[in-house]
This record gives structure tokens, sequence and C-alpha cells, in this order.
């Protein structure tokens, strides 16, 4: 017996992945959750499990493919033999599989695709697959129609249907707005002017733009074109942390206290004091959310591109504690490990290029959110103290906020917070 093993739900607002590898081919006997795919998200790369022991039969998607949630990935045999191929004879049976495959390119074994040239109409529905604006932005075809007749670039649109659909009203209500600004002398979110033709002066290179790559090139884009980002400056003497970070890894060294891991700590407690740095603003709704549970993000460079894992109830936890699950969860992050469900969620992020070197950056907002603190690298400077000039460690700080929701003066006042406790760490426990 045949079962169609198809794509899961992969988790909330995830309706499609990209096939990264087939682990398996036709003919390979698998067991109980064995890999069957490699595919990658928004927000993770995962493997996709065998349901249950079987023969591999036909497999309906490709390395590079886009497939969505229940679209078909192969057919499983239970049992231990091998399928045999179906004969030529009768092809009325050998019709079935090419329209079922119609989601995604896949290589039909060579009888069935001599026997059935007729179907060139099921691959039609795939073709929006090649429109870099379709990937990702989630519509129905509808909605795409007017966004094109109109053009308005659908990436653009601020979503308000359920799980984060543009509805045809969306698609109106931005052109609408554009049309407004470009009657009162601003001007809308025009499409990017085509490149020009770079061979003409030399040798060119030409790679797609996929996987963790793509989601940030949109995500940045939706962020810097939805958000008006302000960015707040200030430095932070962390000269007790590091003596507290000095005598912790005497006494005990397998306990990775991090400067991250400091002001993730002093981040939690600032946003149960300033609970606006802890929302989102939905302007379709005219609503203000303020969540009532603090989850900070911690970016991480991988070599696939920057990932954001997710530390949950961060208020509720100590420093040595916060200090372990960055590090758990950037090891996990950097192997490929994570899952979806480790980087989303959260509520402000945090990001660290001390590492790195710089004396300051803009980070963008992670949208939803409204605030991102940045941290670059802590140099020596002479700090007046003790009636002397004497060689502090100073750390350069900055924040970047939503200035729809968050005024200047509040800016600037979370941030001075942020500063103090950084320079005196236990502050957080009064």
């Amino acid at each position: 017996m045949a079962t169609d093993v198809t794509l899961p739900v992969l988790g909330e607002g995830i309706e499609e992945a990209e096939v990264i590898q087939v682990l398996v081919t036709p003919g390979d006997t698998v067991a109980a959750d064995q890999p069957l795919i490699e595919i990658e998200t928004d927000k993770a790369t995962v493997e996709v499990p065998a349901p249950s022991a079987g023969v591999v039969g036909d497999i309906a998607v490709s390395q590079g493919a886009t497939i969505k949630v229940g679209a078909l990935i192969l057919t499983l045999t239970e049992g231990g033999a091998t399928r045999e191929p179906a004969p030529a004879e009768p092809p009325a049976t050998a019709e079935a599989p090419p329209a079922e495959t119609s989601e995604a390119p896949a290589p039909a074994p060579t009888p069935v695709a001599e026997a059935t040239p007729p179907p060139p109409a099921p691959v039609a529905p795939a073709a929006p697959r090649t429109t870099p604006a379709g990937r990702r932005a989630l519509a129905a075809p509808s909605v795409r129609k007017l966004a094109r007749e109109i053009g308005v670039d659908i990436e653009a649109v601020t979503p308000t249907g359920r799980r984060g659909r543009v509805t045809l009203a969306d698609v109106k209500a931005h052109a609408k707005q554009a049309m407004q600004q470009l009657a009162t002398g601003g001007s809308g979110p025009a499409a990017p002017a085509p490149l020009p033709d770079f061979s003409v002066w030399g040798p060119v290179d030409k790679q797609p733009l996929k996987g963790i790559r793509r989601t940030v090139t949109r995500r940045m884009a939706q962020a810097w074109q939805t958000v008006p980002h302000v960015t707040q400056h200030d430095q932070a003497d962390i000269s007790e942390f590091e003596a507290v970070r000095k005598s912790t890894k005497q006494t005990d060294p397998d306990l990775p206290l991090t400067v991250t891991a400091l002001a993730v700590a002093v981040a939690a407690a600032a946003l149960r004091e300033f609970p606006q740095f802890n929302a989102s603003l939905d302007v379709a709704r005219g609503e203000i959310v303020y969540k009532q549970y603090v989850h900070i993000g911690v970016a991480v460079d991988t070599e696939r591109g920057l990932l954001v894992p997710v530390i949950r109830d961060a208020d509720t936890k100590s420093l040595g504690e916060l200090s372990t699950e960055i590090s758990a969860l950037a090891t996990k992050v950097r192997a490929g490990d994570a899952t979806p469900d480790d980087l989303q969620g959260g509520t402000f992020t945090i990001t660290n290029l001390g590492g790195l070197g710089g004396t300051a950056f803009t980070p963008i907002v992670n949208y939803p959110e409204v605030a991102i603190l940045g941290l670059s690298r802590s140099t020596r400077a002479p700090v007046w103290a003790n009636d002397r000039f004497e060689p502090r460690p100073i750390m350069p700080l900055s924040l970047s906020y939503d200035h729809r929701l968050i005024d200047g003066a509040d800016g600037v006042r979370f941030l001075r917070w942020i500063a103090t406790r950084l320079e005196h760490p236990l502050l957080l426990e009064l």
C-alpha cells in the first residue's frame, strides 16, 4: 500500500519552504522517522522524517524547489520489497503521478514520461514561483493579479489578513496611500529601478537570492519601509562587570559569563519598567499591543546569515542561566539544528558586534518589534574617578526604536536606565 508523504505544518505563518537537499532516492528502504528531505523556511532549516518504515517510490520534489504546506513530497510503500515499476502497456494508471507533482518540479520515471505526453497544462501553476515578488508574500491569486494590474509591489504591502495574508483591501489601501503621498509632494514606495547590465564592463557571477539571505532581504526592506527609525547612542563603564567576570572565570570556568548575557538580563528588567518598548503597533486596527511576557532575541552570526534565536521569559532567569542558555542556543543555531520555535516569538532584540569591532552602528528594528539594542566593542578610555583619570572599559550602546510609538525622551530614559545597570549590575537586585 502506497502512502503519500506531504510537507507538514511547520509553524504559525509558515506556508512554504525551500528544498535544500533530497536525502533519499527511489527504491531506498527507510525506517520510521528517518529524514527524507531537508528544507529551509523563513525561520530555520529542518528535516522532514518518514512517517513510517517503507520503500521510497516516486519523488515529487527536487533540490531548490519551493513547496507549500500539504504538497506531495514522495510516495512511500509499506513493507520491505522495492516497488516494481509500472508496466508500459496501461498508460491510464501512469497519468496520476504527473498531475500530483505539479506542485514542484520533479524528475518523472522515463517509461511514464514516454507514455503520457499530454499534461503540459498542469505545469502552469508553478510559474508564479519564478517571480521573486511572489515567493514570500502570502496572498490569493486574485490579490496578486490586482497588485500587478495597478503596479503595486505586493512585498511592500502591510498585511492585515489572517496569519499575515495580504488582502484586496490591503493592496487598495497601499495604492491609495502611495497616490496621496505623490499628490502632496511625497514619494510612495516605488519599485526598485532595474540594474544596468554589469557584464558590459567585465565578467560577473550571478547567484540566486535564496534561503536565509532572501528572508533577511525581505524583512529588512519591510522594517525600513514600515518603521520610522530613530537611533539613540550612549555608553557604559563596565568595570564592575569585568571584575565579576574575571572572578567568576577563576571560580567557575565552565560558566560562560558574557556581556551579551548581562545585556539580556538588564534589557529584560528594563522592558518591565518601560512597557512601550515591549509592545507592537497595530496601525490597521488602531491598537498598541503590550506583551505581558519578555522574550528577548539575540542575533547570531552564522555561515548561512544572521539568525535570531529567542530567550523565553528572560526576566525570570538568573545571569548564570541566561549565559548558559545563550551559549547553547548559539551553538544550536550555528549547527543548523534550530527549530522554528527557537526563532520566533521575540519581543525585543539585542545584537552584539563587539567581537568584530566598530565604535557604533544603527541597528534596524526587528519588525514587528519596536526597538533593538546594539552593543559595540568596549575600549579603554580615561574616566575621571577617585580624583584622577583612570583607564576604564567603555562599551558603546546604540538603541534604535519606532518613533511612532516611542518618543525621543523615552528613548533616552530607557537607554540611560540600561547603561546605569550595565555599570552597576547589583542595581538589578534592588
